[in-house]
């Protein structure tokens, strides 16, 4: 994003901008990410600002679900991608154990954004495919974390290593020998062998020098000590330093490779790294977004509205990093009524910024308001609330979500001056008005529409008249311009320019009278008292004083300060009866809550019972259809045994005047199970056929205890649901089988056919039933099904 040109360094700190950087770097995971974070500055091109904005917010969202979310620090890389751009270029083991962790964390970092793509598209946008892991590997199996060398990384290098150690024990043995066939005169005190320009040697007193020999390396402070490397072990000496020699050249051997390994994979190394350190920058701001309970503003849109807003150096932060994610609304940050809220401070002087408990607040600007003049007394926060105001706008167009609370509108200021602070320069030969009216100038030479200006104590430091009338023109000029501009002022002159002037607006923080201290509440469109008297009667200045003082202020001023007293009065019975009303509201709805979650309790256990009777019934429909199914077979086990008791041929010749007499009638035979067979076209009773073929032999029956049964060639199922058809069909199979008769007519009607469908399935499945078909279209038709059964 490009930066502001119109933002001096100067302004950047006075309003504190680095300060709140640092805030959002200090969640960054490594240093290169913090310094990403520093190093941000606001934008003027709204896209690009929207964009990061929204970046933020999608993850910041999802950081609230999901805190494995995190991203891996990585070492600076910089000076050896630079390097491998050299061809022949070898890089160091430092180097090149750098470069493998960065190849590990690219991995890890890749692997997050991937898995979040479906979640967090703009932020999976920063993925790029990293290295191969062979490369991290060979790294790793090559070059320890200090950058040495490992014996892994060639099988010449560890011979040539080998050969050093027993270079090195064969050199030491021998020193060790000589050294302890010394004359102890002649060694120092706890001689031992070591180390001296690169050489092993063995230490002996001064006077022993010429009885050992060889080459003096070094000696003592005192010269009483000197340290030899006998002739005896000089070609031992020389044998280690060839071993060590050939060791580096291996070593310089392997360094290459590996430069050479990497040297193709330069850019996708450069683009991992750069990956590694923007996902950084990003988690760093979005973990600040969901520490402050921070909201992504509008971008561009018009007017200036501010809502739930704090300062963000006095907004109240858990340790840094590692970071437990908190819930949103851990925060104290209640929304209060359009125009009002709190001024974002509360501290025991706002010059001085100490910080205290936090109060948000709402400055929501209407389409013809440019200018915002705060007044009221001093440590009331004046100074405090514009520079936050200053401050929001700046990280938002940084991309740097602020502590804002949803529904903010922040237009992007092109420019953004401040002339906050005493200015007063003895080395510049300027007063605090001088430096003041300097600044001044300055913001008009150059502030026009589309920039912020924020004035503090604009006016002060010369003649209160002189100072007003100063302050007034350059407050109205700003408003022509159409240059947002947030100013305060303890000059009562200015208090009127709003109600004069279009497009400004009064504007206080809210002091308690009965008290005398801030209450931090900005109240939007109503001019704040001074209290300059009634801090003084307060802090002991003596009556009469304050009498002579109170008679010399200006009527005009005197009827104003009433009668800002009466309208602060008022506002704030308003604000009490609007809390007692918010209250009252959230009973009601709470009590409403309790009420619909009673209901839903009810509604619930209604649904519970009735499921539990429905389980019963279903329960008991199923016991009685297995007691009837039960009493069938016992039925027809009973009548089995009956009818083997009858005389067989008595019965093969009841059969035989049935068929005759349905021959005679012109019936036709009935399908059978499957459904085959003609229609029936004349159904006879049994009286008939006795009538028409005279009196039949005597039949045979059962005991007695079955044919009391009292049975039906006829039943009606017509209006029955299918379970409640069900279980008459089957008492009438069982009447009609216990009574003998041959047939059965069953009246199931035509409607829908489920009961008509359902008795045909259990007729299919009784092995009473010989066969059963539709009655003639006369005698009911596809409403009747004749049933027969087995002889």
């Amino acid at each position: 994003m490009s930066v502001v040109g119109g933002v001096a360094p100067s302004v950047l700190d006075t309003l504190e901008f680095p300060a709140a950087l640092e805030r959002v770097a200090a969640y960054a995971a490594g240093p290169l990410g913090a310094a990403r974070v520093r190093g941000r500055a606001p934008a003027t091109d709204p896209e690009p600002i929207r964009a990061a904005l929204a970046q933020v917010a999608e993850l910041a969202a999802l950081l609230l679900h999901d805190d494995a979310i995190c991203a891996e620090p990585v070492p600076d890389i910089g000076p050896a991608l630079e390097l491998l751009a050299v061809p022949g270029s070898a890089l160091e083991g430092l180097q090149l154990a750098a470069l493998g962790r960065a190849l590990g964390a690219a991995r890890l970092t890749a692997a997050t954004l991937g898995r979040i793509a479906r979640d967090a598209p703009r932020t999976a946008a920063l993925r790029v495919e990293p290295p191969p892991k062979e490369f991290e590997q060979r790294l790793t199996q090559s070059v320890d974390a200090e950058g040495t060398v490992l014996d892994a990384a060639s099988r010449a290098l560890a011979r040539a290593r080998q050969h050093v150690r027993e270079a090195r024990q064969r050199l030491v043995a021998r020193l060790e020998a000589l050294l302890g066939a010394l004359d102890p005169t002649d060694r120092a005190p706890d001689a031992a062998v070591t180390l001296r320009g690169g050489r092993y040697v063995i230490p002996v007193r001064s006077t022993a020098r010429a009885r050992v020999g060889g080459i003096v390396h070094d000696e003592s402070a005192t010269r009483s000590t000197v340290f030899v490397e006998p002739p005896e072990v000089i070609e031992l000496g020389n044998a280690l330093r060839a071993a060590e020699a050939e060791q580096q050249r291996e070593v310089l051997r392997v360094l290459r490779e590996l430069t050479d390994l990497l040297r193709p994979r330069r850019d996708s190394l450069a683009a991992a790294w750069e990956m590694c350190i923007a996902f950084d920058d990003l988690c760093a701001r979005a973990r600040y977004a969901v520490e402050v309970n921070g909201f992504a503003p509008e971008i561009g849109g018009a007017p200036l509205a501010i809502r739930n807003g704090r300062h963000p150096l006095l907004v109240p932060s858990s340790p840094p990093f590692p970071l437990s994610v908190p819930e949103r609304g851990d925060v104290t940050n209640s929304p209060s009524p359009e125009g009002r809220g709190g001024q974002g401070v509360r501290t025991d002087g706002a010059e001085r910024g100490s910080v205290g408990d936090v109060v948000p607040f709402d400055l929501i600007l209407a389409p013809d308001e440019v200018t915002v003049l705060v007044s009221g007394p001093n440590t009331g926060g004046k100074t405090v609330l514009i520079k936050a105001v200053g401050l929001l706008c700046l990280m938002a167009q940084s991309g740097i979500i602020p502590p804002l609370g949803p529904q903010s509108v922040l237009p992007v200021f092109g420019a953004v001056f401040a002339d906050i602070g005493d200015r007063q320069s003895i080395a510049a030969s300027l007063s605090t008005f001088s430096a003041h009216v300097a600044a001044l100038r300055d913001i008009l030479e150059h502030a026009g529409a589309g920039g912020l200006v924020l004035l503090d104590e604009i006016g002060s430091g010369t003649d209160p008249a002189e100072g007003a009338a100063l302050a007034a023109a350059v407050l109205r000029t700003l408003t022509r311009r159409r240059v947002v501009t947030l100013a305060t002022t303890h000059l009562g002159a200015l208090k009127q320019l709003a109600a004069e002037t279009v497009g400004i607006v009064n504007a206080s923080l809210q002091f308690a009278a009965e008290t005398l201290t801030p209450t931090y509440r900005l109240l939007k469109g109503v001019p704040g008292r001074s209290y300059g008297l009634a801090i003084a009667r307060r802090l002991g200045i003596a009556a009469d004083v304050l009498d002579i003082a109170e008679r010399a202020v200006p009527d005009a001023e005197r009827a104003l300060d009433a009668l800002l007293a009466t309208v602060e009065t008022r506002a704030r019975e308003l604000e009490t009866r609007a809390q007692e009303l918010a209250a009252r509201d959230a009973a009601l709805r709470e009590d409403a809550a309790k009420l619909d979650a009673r209901a839903d309790e009810v509604a619930a256990r209604e649904r519970e019972v009735r499921a539990r009777a429905q389980a019963l019934e279903r329960e008991a429909r199923e016991q009685a259809r297995a007691y009837l199914l039960e009493a069938r077979r016992k039925v027809e086990a009973a009548l089995g045994r009956a009818r083997a008791a009858v005389d067989e041929a008595t019965a093969r010749e009841a059969r035989r005047l049935v068929e005759q007499a349905i021959e005679e009638a012109g019936g036709e035979t009935a399908g059978d199970k499957a459904g085959e067979g003609g229609k029936w076209k004349e159904w006879v009773s049994l009286e008939d056929l006795k009538r028409t073929r005279g009196k039949p032999a005597p039949i045979a029956r059962p005991p007695d205890r079955l044919t009391a049964a009292v049975a039906t060639a006829e039943v009606s199922l017509r209006g029955l649901r299918v379970d409640e058809a069900e279980a008459r069909l089957v008492k009438a199979l069982d009447d009609a089988v216990l009574a003998d008769l041959p047939y059965l007519r069953v009246i199931h009607g035509k409607g829908t056919g489920a009961v008509r469908e359902r008795v045909h399935e259990v007729l299919a499945a009784d092995p009473r039933v010989q066969r059963f078909g539709f009655a003639p279209a006369n005698q009911g038709g596809h409403g009747v099904t004749i049933v027969e059964f087995t002889a």
